[in-house]
């Protein structure tokens, strides 16, 4: 009989985030293997590049990590990062007409 305490324990909701950042060049091998071993950090679940838009998105947990360690990570790592890319679309003010 399993124990539901235990259950409900290791099937807690997690909130996933996932941060952006564009590097200003590629991923050497070793940077790229460093990389890969951010993932046996607890709260890691994804890392996914897109080489042409040069960007790493790293998917983490955020009830275990924050932005900030994510960061420290990766750059541990040896990726130089550029900037940490907004994922909100930008919305251009909105024009105020005068009244006629």
């Amino acid at each position: 009989m399993p124990d539901t305490h235990l259950d409900s324990w290791y099937h807690s909701t997690m909130t996933t985030v996932e941060i952006v950042y564009r590097y200003v060049t590629p991923p050497t091998e070793s940077v790229s293997f460093a990389l890969s071993n951010t993932r046996e950090v607890y709260g890691i679940r994804r890392l996914k590049f897109d080489r042409d838009a040069q960007t790493l998105r790293v998917e983490y947990d955020a009830t275990r990590l924050n932005a900030a360690t994510v960061t420290g990570l990766v750059r541990q790592a040896g990726l130089d990062i550029a900037e940490e890319v907004t994922q909100i679309p930008q919305h251009a003010e909105p024009t105020v007409v005068p009244a006629a």
